[in-house]
């Protein structure tokens, strides 16, 4: 199958199972399996961090991270589009007890200097305490700028906010804007990785940050259920993915740029964007269901809605983009 749902749905290589297999392995909820302690130090000293976590998830690292920078009633502002807003079940409201203040994105992913500033509460004890600015990058495949970025967060710290970064796709920011991943991560108190999506691995997220952060991320993560016995085999997996397969996200931003330039030449396919390893299209509301079961038939797996995204991944190829674009163009044309 030609799977463009998202880049989750790749499956291990061969040799990222091998190392799974031949990894040393302990106790990680005891703090003693070697892998483990291999992966977190390599993250961190990757993104420029004093420490590391490792997580079963990115919503669970992400959950983690406010719960550590945040207390019950307290308040995190984050964008309307934001995962850890929209897509992540209410973890931080219904676990955390912390209130999101969400704010509109601009099209480019960022949130609005002046709208974060409106949004931060005045000490007064009948409003939510305003304790962090929660920014994503990527964001619907987009990089967000850096000088924004430094902007956002000298705003934040400046009224006295943390940061985190949801970094969960921060590979694809280095690779497509030539950043390393630790001047993107060195704004950010905290930033949770991810190794589950373009990286290849089957699971897991690193959450960086200083010593302190991570120490009470390690309560909180106990208290979520991420507490893992002998996590090393799949701690093992991300190490692979760290060390092998970032600067091939390349290829799979050249592939989304060729998706994209496929369906702009179809009549009935409005491309409304295309950043990193996504494309975002919409069909006519009338096709979708009946298109979405022609691709499954012909072997293609998407979920086309009237807005629909493709994501490109290292199980996609070239050949399997001109496919698919042959596909949609086929069932336009019968």
């Amino acid at each position: 199958m030609i799977d463009l749902r998202s880049d989750t749905v790749t499956r291990p290589s061969q040799a990222m199972l091998a190392s799974m297999v031949a990894a040393e392995v302990g106790d990680d909820v005891w703090g003693d399996d070697p892998t483990v302690l291999r992966l977190q130090a390599a993250v961190a000293e990757r993104a420029g961090k004093e420490a590391g976590l490792f997580f079963p998830s990115g919503t669970q690292s992400n959950l983690a991270a406010l719960m550590a920078h945040c207390s019950r009633g307290d308040e995190y502002i984050v964008g309307q589009l934001a995962h850890t807003y929209r897509n992540e079940g209410g973890g931080a409201a219904v676990l955390g007890s912390i209130q999101p203040q969400p704010i509109e994105n601009a099209a480019d992913g960022s949130l609005p200097l002046d709208e974060i500033a409106a949004a931060i509460k005045p000490i007064d004890d009948h409003f939510a305490r305003t304790r962090l600015l929660a920014l994503e990058n990527t964001i619907g495949g987009k990089v967000l700028p850096s000088g924004y970025v430094a902007e956002a967060v000298a705003l934040a710290k400046g009224r006295g906010l943390a940061t985190h970064l949801d970094g969960a796709r921060v590979c694809n920011a280095a690779v497509a804007s030539g950043q390393s991943i630790a001047a993107l991560c060195a704004p950010f108190d905290s930033v949770s990785i991810c190794f589950s999506k373009g990286l290849g691995a089957p699971v897991g997220s690193v959450l960086v940050g200083s010593g302190a952060l991570v120490e009470s991320a390690r309560r909180w993560r106990k208290m979520l259920g991420g507490g893992m016995r002998q996590s090393g085999l799949l701690a093992a997996a991300c190490l692979y993915a760290l060390e092998h397969n970032i600067d091939r996200l390349a290829e799979d931003h050249e592939n989304a740029e060729h998706l994209a330039r496929g369906l702009a030449e179809i009549d009935e396919v409005r491309v409304q964007s295309h950043a990193t390893n996504m494309v975002f299209a919409q069909f006519p509301q009338e096709h979708c269901a009946a298109l979405e079961a022609s691709l499954h038939e012909r072997g293609i797996l998407t979920q086309i809605l009237y807005g629909t995204r493709f994501v490109t991944h290292m199980d996609v190829k070239r050949a399997d983009i001109d496919m698919f674009v042959s596909a949609v163009k086929s069932y336009f044309v019968k």
